[in-house]
């Protein structure tokens, strides 16, 4: 069997789309491009004979960001005249865009590549678990191709490797209601869990100029909401243009024809009185606040290289009592005792989250706790099997507050939108319209509208 391609840049040639304001790249050997290898193939030398495909399909797994590299990759093989299937069928590309934030991230990656390999003539492998995790997809058929390159690359490399083909579309097709705009990329901070900062590179952030003209761009489509999104969003700066987040929140949410504006996630400690004015006077803005958590102990807190306590967390989310608050926590974190996993049930219910992402722990490649794993598997699943009752008890006491109240929904998908604060209703409606709604029950699923 024919080695799997691995496609990536030399150290001397790491480049940054113009539109993003780049920091310093850390060093490529973090990457696994340090040195040639055999396996790569540089675009200059593909044969220039290969037949140009006409079908292909995306998948992506992971955060909203690799949602919104996956999107990149699509239109622009859309523009390049190539037509959209959907991911089960079988075809002659598929783009698998991975995630690698845990084990089991890297380990549905590589199922996802191995099953396209099974069904498509050529399967790239993208994003985090590409950068990071390269040799976990060795094995696999000559076909799957495994694509390090930052995510500004990406869509351009992907594009140039498959070829275009006659008849070239002006702009992807609407497929989705909403749009996600990244508008940052990268990470600064360095947690010692986290292996973001390796495949991802330092932050850095698009020029408002060119985010605006995206969300105008979107708008005209006819996306009805627009979710701005980043690794580490709170970091947004166009030093050159005088913007930071809050107020590329603020002229954002002013776009002609926008009706809807949410960000992905938030770091607390960009959570200030700044950001706080801008979300609240800008009428467009959902009232709903993704700001993970990860833990609700002091010591865990410290070991992790979070910036914040857990007072601290508490203290900033007080403002935003009448937003719908989610977040992320890790469970089963090398330091984790059971009563610092309590403080953080204590803390999850303090903030008033009403729906918790859970993560259990597992050590990543290059990360400052790599070689550390000292909590039991078992542990870990009791532990996260409790925070995700806690989860489940908060999301429901918070839909049935909406018995009885109007809202605003935005529907998605046949039967199904979300709310002003994002909360899932069940209505009956076109997909793609606002409609107003008064909550009549709860079911598991969501707030079933009257």
């Amino acid at each position: 069997m024919a080695p799997r391609r691995r496609l990536g840049l030399p150290p001397d040639r790491r480049a940054v789309a113009p539109t993003f304001q780049a920091c310093p790249a850390r060093d490529a050997r973090r990457l696994g491009r340090g040195s040639p290898r055999s396996d790569v193939t540089n675009l200059a030398s593909r044969p220039s004979s290969i037949r140009p495909v006409a079908t292909f399909s995306v998948r992506f797994l992971g955060c909203k960001v690799s949602h919104t590299d996956a999107h990149e990759v699509r239109e622009r093989l859309l523009r390049e005249g190539h037509t959209e299937q959907p991911h089960d069928d079988a075809g002659e590309v598929a783009i698998v865009n991975t995630c690698c934030v845990t084990n089991e991230a890297v380990r549905k990656s590589r199922q996802a590549a191995a099953r396209a390999s099974r069904t498509h003539r050529r399967v790239y492998v993208t994003g985090c678990a590409a950068n990071l995790a390269g040799d976990a997809f060795a094995g696999l058929p000559a076909n799957v191709t495994v694509v390090a390159r930052r995510s500004e690359e990406t869509p351009g490399f992907v594009a140039g490797d498959v070829g275009a083909i006659g008849c070239v579309q002006g702009d992807a097709r609407l497929d989705r209601v909403r749009a996600f705009v990244k508008v940052q990329d990268g990470c600064s901070f360095s947690c010692n869990f986290c292996v973001i900062p390796l495949v991802r590179g330092r932050s850095r952030s698009r020029e408002a100029a060119a985010v605006l003209d995206e969300v105008r761009r979107r708008v005209a489509q006819g996306h009805r909401e627009i979710v701005l999104t980043g690794i580490n969003l709170g970091c947004y700066r166009d030093r050159t243009s005088g913007y930071a987040l809050p107020r590329l929140v603020r002229e954002v949410g002013a776009v002609s024809g926008l009706e809807r504006l949410r960000l992905s996630s938030i770091e607390v400690n960009h959570v200030g009185r700044e950001l706080e004015a801008a979300l609240r006077e800008t009428p467009t803005v959902s009232r709903h606040l993704h700001v993970p958590l990860q833990s609700g102990d002091d010591g865990v807190l410290r070991d992790m290289a979070r910036r914040y306590t857990a007072a601290t967390y508490l203290r900033r989310l007080e403002a935003f009592g009448d937003f719908n608050l989610t977040t992320d926590v890790i469970v089963g974190f090398p330091t984790e005792t059971e009563p610092a996993f309590l403080r953080t049930l204590d803390v999850v219910e303090a903030a008033g989250i009403t729906k918790v992402h859970v993560f259990p722990y597992s050590p990543r490649p290059g990360t400052e706790t790599a070689t550390l794993d000292s909590v039991p598997p078992e542990i870990k699943k009791a532990r996260s099997a409790r925070l995700r009752d806690v989860s489940q008890r908060a999301c429901l006491a918070h839909w049935h507050e909406k018995i009885g109240a109007d809202d605003v929904v935005l529907v998605d998908r046949p039967g199904r939108g979300y709310g002003d604060d994002y909360s899932p209703w069940l209505v009956d409606a076109p997909v793609g319209q606002f409609v107003p709604v008064r909550g009549a029950a709860v079911s598991e699923e969501g707030i079933l509208a009257a």
